[in-house]
């Protein structure tokens, strides 16, 4: 809890500086065709975010327990210069709108600081098996893995709060999974992985009174490649790292769904933002465009169409996101029936949220009747 709030606070209490920085570089989002906010909004969100971590980090390395585990320190370090690379890169981006080519070098460049540094996949644990990987294909899974979450938080920072609500529920959800069954199973609590996450759940909900709507400010890339960085980072560190096989001695219901739940996990926390990213490369593709080309046809910019307001689709996805990343763990680590039952109703609640403008629509239609001609 104290690296949690040292991180907001360390956020929050640097966004107005660096916001009075991006108005005067000119670092501000411009009102373009595909965008939804309707006036310039200054960037340099992203940087608030770096320093809320940096404190994060440094008290954190300073705490009796926490600077007595090697492998955190060692984690630590590597994981915030390659967060420094990679927010560097963005800010730029966010200043002078740099190339597709040099932002993916940029992206590759943070990922390798990370490997270089042993945030990695080492192996792929499986119930009953290991798959070793060899120093390449670590390397390539690895940064690949990185390339992935980067930009599926890149795409889905469309509307005020958006992604830092998305990614800290999920990075909430992450701390909660790598912490308590770190002590069901009697392991050392003390990991990178969940410093990671409870660091990057800090910063978001620092950065959320600067950007909710009408948001003051935005994160920008700097922002959002940066927490795809962290959240991936933390995925790796934990589940490259873990036996799964020494999982389900103190789980409830133990058997084989706790054992895959460090690969199912990762994907349930940041699948909204994978799925958009994979619509958009499909959709693209088969427009012939290019992946990185930008549209309106993301996730938030659907549910705008159907009906929601701003504030509302922002509520949905978090919505979806909590329901997804909590549920899945909650029915993998616990697999009791009152458990199922509430996920179960989290999910229809959701559904019903979501296409409530479209049923309120139809049941006005219904009431009133059709439109004279």
């Amino acid at each position: 809890m104290l690296v949690l709030l040292v991180a907001a606070a360390g956020c929050y209490l640097t966004a107005g500086l660096w916001r009075r920085i991006a108005a005067r570089s000119g670092a501000i989002a411009v009102v373009r065709a595909r965008d939804v906010h309707s006036t310039p909004t200054p960037y340099f969100g992203g940087v608030a975010m770096l320093m809320g971590v940096g404190v994060a980090f440094l008290l954190a390395l300073h705490l009796p327990w926490l600077s007595k585990q090697p492998v955190v320190t060692h984690d630590a370090l590597g994981i915030f210069l390659a967060a420094l690379v990679i927010c560097v890169v963005g800010a730029i981006d966010d200043a002078i709108d740099l190339p597709v080519i040099a932002k993916v070098f940029g992206q590759v460049l943070a990922a390798g600081v990370a490997v270089a540094f042993g945030v990695q996949m080492y192996w792929v644990s499986l119930p009953g098996s290991i798959y070793t990987l060899d120093p390449i294909a670590s390397t390539i899974v690895t940064v690949v893995f990185i390339f992935v979450c980067v930009n599926a938080i890149n795409l889905v920072d469309g509307l005020d709060g958006l992604a830092a609500g998305v990614v800290g529920i999920g990075a909430s959800a992450m701390f909660c999974y790598t912490y308590f069954l770190a002590r069901w199973e009697n392991l050392l609590t003390a990991t990178t992985a969940s410093l990671v996450t409870v660091a990057i759940t800090g910063v978001c909900l620092g950065f959320l009174p600067h950007n909710v709507h009408q948001a003051k400010m935005f994160m920008g890339d700097s922002g959002s490649m940066l927490l795809g960085l962290l959240l991936a980072c933390s995925t790796i560190s934990f589940t490259g790292q873990l036996d799964a096989s020494v999982l389900g001695s103190s789980v409830t219901g133990a058997g084989v769904l706790p054992a895959w739940l460090p690969l199912i996990l990762p994907i349930a926390i940041m699948f909204l933002p994978l799925l958009d990213l994979v619509m958009a490369y499909v959709r693209r593709t088969i427009s012939g465009k290019w992946w990185f080309q930008a549209d309106k046809q993301h996730l938030h910019h659907r549910l705008i169409e159907r009906g929601h307001s701003q504030v509302s689709a922002v509520i949905v996805m978090y919505l979806w996101t909590a329901v997804i990343a909590y549920g899945v763990m909650g029915v993998a680590l616990l697999r009791t029936r009152l458990v199922v039952a509430l996920t179960g109703l989290a999910f229809m609640i959701a559904a019903v949220v979501t296409i409530w403008p479209w049923l309120r629509k139809k049941l006005a239609v219904h009431t009133e009747g059709p439109t004279p001609e």
